[in-house]
């Protein structure tokens, strides 16, 4: 019986059969005090007899034999019949009868009485702190109603009242969990929608620029293909940010299933830099790569290529001519690492918190390639696999990135 586990439902239950034991005991008392009148009645109803007997000269032995008498021949009934006496009699004409039932009844009335009154009072004081109870958790809820979640229900004792204001309590959290992850999410849409334009906004008046210029000398056909090439620029600038967009966007919606397996980490980052090579040869930097060949990650072999492959290119694009792009990892039984270490320009203190935000660029990338989404996307791939990404940079020396994933046994 849960409702003993409240105090409230405890003590009235609790004074339920005190109650009970007061009026079994009133029970026994006006009985044993009914039996103790009815004696005296009797008796002084006999001794009145006795005396008018006596008065009247009636022997003692044979008074003393009649009252002792037990047996009734049918005489004494026709007797009390011709004198008035029977069962249709009214009470009031039996003085004995009479006395014995006005003070049976006043016991009765004021034992009841008795009953009622401390009864009333029992439910009048336990519904009294029941209202007082339900008038406060109705103004907390009617507050959770108008979205104001800093108050909470009396969870104070036990007992199924107090479990059904917890179970609303814990509604009104996972309500206000829900606008507030609403509310972030109309924010970041909002965000989102303005970076978006300000990014597409660049590659388009270039393009309409081009466009005019390529229009106004169709003879000229050195300008139409330097303008030509500067606008297949602006489109791959407008594919890479659209593709970016979208897979940041599967992530964040939880729509990405990645297929993990083990890989050779070797494999990941020939992936990962295969087409960075080639651009790293072209501007004078070399991508070093060491590590041992047969030591193996479980991760999904596509996202996390693409996740390193953004590091390594935002490596590329901070580090000058002759720099160096180092990758390693290191496996332990708990733990593996990928490093990604560039010996480039670095990151400056007040922009290392803020790297990871979407569409964020330094002071230092301004005059670099990308749109601010590589790193972004980077860190969701990691953390949408249960890893962590993090960033060590000191500033003319270099910037490293840490890959760490947990070892699945």
């Amino acid at each position: 019986m849960s409702f003993f586990r409240e105090k409230q439902s405890r003590y009235f239950f609790f004074c339920m059969i005190a109650l009970s034991t007061f009026l079994l005991s009133f029970g026994v008392f006006f009985g044993i005090k009914q039996t103790q009148t009815a004696k005296e009645m009797l008796l002084s109803h006999d001794g009145a007899v006795a005396s008018s007997l006596l008065q009247q000269g009636v022997s003692p032995d044979i008074i003393a034999s009649a009252i002792a008498n037990t047996k009734d021949d049918g005489q004494g009934e026709n007797l009390l019949m011709q004198i008035g006496y029977t069962e249709k009699t009214g009470a009031r004409f039996l003085p004995v009868v009479s006395d014995f039932a006005a003070d049976t009844f006043q016991y009765i009335f004021f034992g009841i009485l008795a009953f009622v009154g401390i009864l009333l009072a029992l439910c009048t004081v336990f519904l009294a702190k029941r209202e007082r109870l339900y008038r406060q958790a109705t103004k907390i809820i009617l507050k959770f109603a108008e979205g104001n979640f800093t108050a909470h229900l009396p969870r104070s004792e036990e007992g199924a009242i107090y479990q059904l204001f917890d179970s609303v309590d814990n509604l009104a959290t996972a309500l206000q969990a829900k606008g507030e992850i609403e509310y972030k999410a109309r924010e970041f849409l909002k965000n989102s929608i303005s970076d978006i334009s300000h990014q597409l906004k660049t590659p388009l008046a270039a393009l309409n620029m081009y466009n005019e210029i390529i229009s106004d000398e169709p003879d000229n056909p050195v300008t139409i293909t330097e303008f030509s090439q500067k606008t297949t620029v602006a489109l791959d600038r407008m594919e890479q940010l659209i593709q970016s967009l979208l897979k940041i966007t599967r992530l964040d919606v939880g729509s990405v299933a990645f297929e993990k397996d083990y890989y050779p980490i070797s494999e990941i980052v020939a992936q990962a830099t295969e087409e960075l090579t080639t651009r790293a040869t072209r501007e004078e930097k070399q991508i070093i790569v060491s590590g041992q060949s047969e030591e193996q990650i479980t991760c999904d072999f596509q996202w996390t290529s693409e996740a390193v492959g953004n590091i390594v290119k935002n490596a590329l694009d901070h580090t000058s001519s002759g720099g160096h792009i180092r990758i390693s990892w290191e496996c332990s039984p708990a733990m593996v690492r990928i490093v990604i270490a560039d010996d480039g320009m670095g990151i400056a203190s007040e922009d290392i918190h803020h790297i990871f935000k979407r569409f964020y660029r330094s002071k230092n990338s301004k005059e670099t390639q990308g749109v601010g989404l590589g790193l972004s996307l980077a860190k969701a791939i990691v953390e949408g696999q249960g890893g962590i990404l993090s960033v060590q940079s000191t500033q003319n020396v270099g910037t490293t990135f840490i890959l760490s994933f947990l070892t699945e046994s």
